[in-house]
């Protein structure tokens, strides 16, 4: 059972990585449908950055109201619906408001499940996981990249992946009972524990500073992710159909990163992958900005991609052990947030 359950969860890693490299693949056309700027693309994704602000940090109230089983299931579902309704969108407004329950549904189960991670499975399964929510996010732009160069339209990648999520939402609330129960969540020992209030998080050593970090790495993570595609299609020349599966070099990079993280684990703690991951990031922003063509901006995103990929996982997975269990629902929920605030 417990294996069954670990199954879901990297399901679930790659359902969350589906829709976040979408938008920026398949901008380039969606904005000549939309007639908007292409700068515009950044205007959906501080509506659904903001919706996940709200939904991380309420994540810790509702994880221990509900668990972190029927919060991550609930929230899939609300994802799956705001893909749903991009898919049948006909107006820039209507992404706009679409982006709301996006947003919400993604923070939630981004805090939750991670926290759940973090907790029951050892430093290696983290890295694996989110090597998995890479694989989601490198998939991802090749649906959509398939669906325009067939003459489906975006509309199509759009739905596809909503069908996907729907599937993954029936699995979850299947695997409810397996879910293990933590003592703060309701149900466990009959007592539901209080959640952390804001100035208590702050209250606590290191915690402004691991929001501050998040802050930094989200932001350079979401600009490469965002708008390697209209980067690609506007200083190399590069075809939109082409630049949207190219697009998915970062996500690529982050896949492959930390899959090997998973075993590098195994000789290197935490805190060392970390600074590993910092160095490569920097090598990769470094070739990307010199006049190369569009070669060197291809190996310029595959190895800042290399490079994010130890960092965020290695983050999450120190967390109850740099600031106890017992907070690490909440810690995670602000980490998410700053994460969030850093992508706005």
């Amino acid at each position: 059972m417990v294996h069954l359950l670990l199954v879901i969860i990297y399901l679930s890693f790659i359902s969350l990585g589906l829709p976040d490299a979408l938008l920026g693949a398949a901008w380039p056309s969606m904005c000549v449908d939309f007639h908007v700027p292409v700068s515009y693309a950044g205007g959906i994704a501080l509506i659904i950055s903001l919706g996940t602000v709200v939904s991380s940090l309420m994540s810790d109230r509702m994880t221990k109201r509900f668990g972190t089983g029927k919060v991550t299931a609930f929230s899939v579902a609300l994802t799956a619906l705001a893909l749903f309704g991009f898919s049948v969108s006909r107006a820039y407004w209507m992404l706009c408001l679409w982006a709301i329950p996006y947003g919400l549904g993604a923070g939630s189960v981004d805090a939750s499940l991670n926290n759940y991670v973090a907790l029951h499975y050892a430093s290696r399964h983290m890295s694996w996981l989110h090597c998995m929510w890479g694989l989601g996010a490198s998939v991802g732009p090749y649906i959509m990249g398939a669906a325009l160069t067939r003459g489906m339209g975006w509309n199509t990648g759009y739905l596809v992946i909503s069908v996907i999520q729907i599937v993954l939402t029936a699995a979850i609330f299947l695997s409810l009972p397996l879910w293990i129960k933590r003592k703060d969540e309701p149900g466990a020992d009959g007592v539901l524990a209080k959640p952390l209030t804001m100035k208590q998080i702050f209250a606590i050593p290191g915690a402004k500073e691991i929001m501050l970090a998040f802050f930094c790495y989200c932001a350079l993570e979401q600009t490469a992710g965002l708008w390697a595609s209209s980067y690609l299609v506007l200083k190399d020349g590069l075809d939109p159909e082409t630049a949207a599966s190219l697009a998915s070099l970062f996500y690529i990079g982050i896949t492959v990163g930390r899959f090997i993280s998973g075993f590098v684990t195994y000789k290197m703690n935490d805190t060392n992958m970390i600074r590993l991951g910092q160095g490569i990031v920097v090598l990769g922003i470094v070739i990307m900005l010199l006049p190369l063509g569009a070669g060197a901006t291809m190996a310029g995103l595959l190895l800042i991609g290399l490079g994010c990929a130890p960092i965020y996982p290695c983050v999450i997975h120190s967390t109850p052990a740099h600031f106890g269990e017992e907070n690490s629902q909440a810690l995670i929920g602000v980490q998410m947030a700053s994460a969030y605030v850093g992508i706005c």
